[in-house]
């Protein structure tokens, strides 16, 4: 049996997809491309297939991870490009890798994300996202299906910066809103926590803070996942995998 490990993208209007349709997608992608996938046993078997820390619907990403286990090896660059082929546009494969000793969930606890604040300058925000740094404690309500949900986001904010608009595109995939108006670009690292902190809920800190108005809905794309160091700066998770494969 052999595991993969793939690092795959949310992007344009697929990022409005919930997390149970991107795994269907995956399922049917991975049958079209012939892979032959290892499944569960008893009396309504199941693809072996797990997710680690998928985003949330209406949030795109550059840096989603899923693991699948086959029953037979596989090149996983071939795979990579057999499965990219068999996904719809906008569910993009980055990166395949064979999985080496340990867990891929031990390898993330934090998140790198880039939030574009259309209608919002970026000296505004700037004051703004001061203002949280300066707090130890930030309470914001969610919404749940099982009511509504107190949260201290301060704690997990690990860094927060607004970026300046002419860099603010770092990664493939992300388009900057049309318009000649101000857009403020943040960007910060997040860690993982119980309940997870999503970007919205940093946003929402930012009004119970700074009274900060957002005049267009502000659009989030997760840049990165990994393990944090002494410095604040994330791991690539899939480097323990491709160290032992080349070993």
């Amino acid at each position: 049996m052999q595991k993969l490990r793939v690092r795959y993208a949310k992007r344009g209007r697929l990022r409005f997809t919930s997390h149970r349709d991107v795994a269907r997608a995956f399922e049917r992608a991975l049958r079209r491309a012939g892979v032959p996938m290892a499944y569960s046993q008893g009396f309504s078997p199941h693809p072996k297939i797990s997710w680690i820390g998928a985003a949330p619907t209406g949030v795109a990403s550059e840096a989603e991870y899923v693991e699948v286990q086959l029953v037979a090896a596989v090149d996983p660059s071939a795979l990579a490009r057999a499965l990219d082929e068999a996904l719809p546009p906008g569910l993009d494969v980055l990166d395949v890798v064979a999985a080496g000793p340990g867990s891929l969930a031990d390898r993330v606890d934090a998140a790198e994300w880039l939030v574009e604040m259309p209608g919002v300058s970026s000296d505004t925000l700037r004051a703004a996202v001061d203002r949280l740094l300066a707090e130890e404690h930030v309470m914001v309500s969610r919404r749940t299906k099982d009511g509504t949900r107190e949260i201290d986001v301060r704690p997990a904010v690990i860094r927060a910066e607004v970026a300046d608009p002419a860099d603010g595109r770092p990664a493939v995939g992300i388009d900057m809103p049309a318009g000649d108006g101000p857009c403020g670009i943040l960007r910060m690292v997040v860690r993982q926590t119980t309940p997870a902190v999503r970007p919205d809920d940093v946003l929402s800190a930012l009004r119970v803070v700074a009274a900060l108005d957002q005049p267009v809905p502000a659009k989030a794309t997760r840049l990165a996942q990994g393990r944090l160091d002494d410095v604040g700066a994330l791991s690539d998770p899939l480097a323990p995998d491709r160290a032992a494969s080349a070993g």
